[in-house]
């Protein structure tokens, strides 16, 4: 059995070398380091990072500018498009007219000429009182004005005078209809209308019609110092060119 001298203090400090306080040292600076660089890797980071969000939005907002203004001179030349094609599509619409109006005068003209080569050119063939023909241009409501063109090349020089009436024959409430000339008129017992021409003349007035009635045909009457006489027409809309009496 060991024996423990009363003597000997219970702790003791001990020393340490130095050796091993500078080992201590230099690894208390190492970790010094290591923690400074990561510090400054991680600021740097963030710097780093920060600047390239920055590079990213600049360049963000310039593409954005761009495609603003391409898209706002695309709308422009959208905008540009529409109104020249808007106004090529009026320019032939109104070329159109234009050349549906020539052709339309065009054509009165010639149906002129043949009215006025069958009735004084030699070749024409002599007849008396004629109705050429009937025609009517649509007022307002129920109104329609009415042209009857009267000819005659047989006595030449001398005047041709009468009455002239018609009668509008047509459909109403799916029934064929006629409506004689006092019944155009709205006037009972009304007199025909008188004419008096050398060559010939375009008797004119107006009509009324009754609502919802179609007219198809219409029946002229003539009577004059020579001879009376009656014929027939589709209804016709008039189209051409008024004629002076003769």
């Amino acid at each position: 059995m060991a024996v423990q001298n009363k003597n000997l203090p219970r702790f003791s400090i001990i020393s340490q070398s130095p050796r091993f306080k500078g080992l201590a040292v230099l690894l208390g600076g190492l970790w010094l380091l290591l923690a400074l660089a990561w510090v400054w890797l991680f600021w740097r980071g963030l710097h780093s990072d920060a600047g390239q969000l920055r590079e990213q939005r600049d360049s963000a907002i310039a593409q954005s500018e761009v495609l603003k203004d391409s898209e706002a001179r695309l709308k422009q030349e959208m905008t540009n498009a529409k109104r020249a094609e808007f106004i090529t599509r009026s320019a032939n619409s109104q070329i159109q007219e234009s050349l549906a109006e020539k052709d339309e005068q065009i054509a009165g003209l010639k149906a002129d000429m043949d009215f006025y080569q069958r009735l004084f050119g030699s070749a024409g063939r002599r007849q008396g009182l004629s109705v050429h023909s009937a025609e009517f241009t649509l007022g307002a409501g129920n109104v329609w004005h009415y042209t009857i063109t009267l000819t005659q090349n047989l006595n030449r020089g001398g005047l041709t005078s009468g009455q002239m009436r018609f009668a509008v024959v047509g459909v109403s409430g799916g029934k064929l209809k006629s409506l004689e000339w006092p019944q155009l008129l709205q006037k009972p017992g009304a007199p025909a209308q008188a004419f008096s021409f050398r060559y010939f003349q375009q008797v004119e007035g107006s009509i009324i019609l009754p609502a919802g009635f179609m007219p198809q045909r219409v029946w002229v009457s003539v009577d004059s110092n020579s001879g009376n006489q009656e014929q027939r027409f589709d209804w016709t809309v008039r189209t051409t060119l008024a004629k002076p009496d003769l």
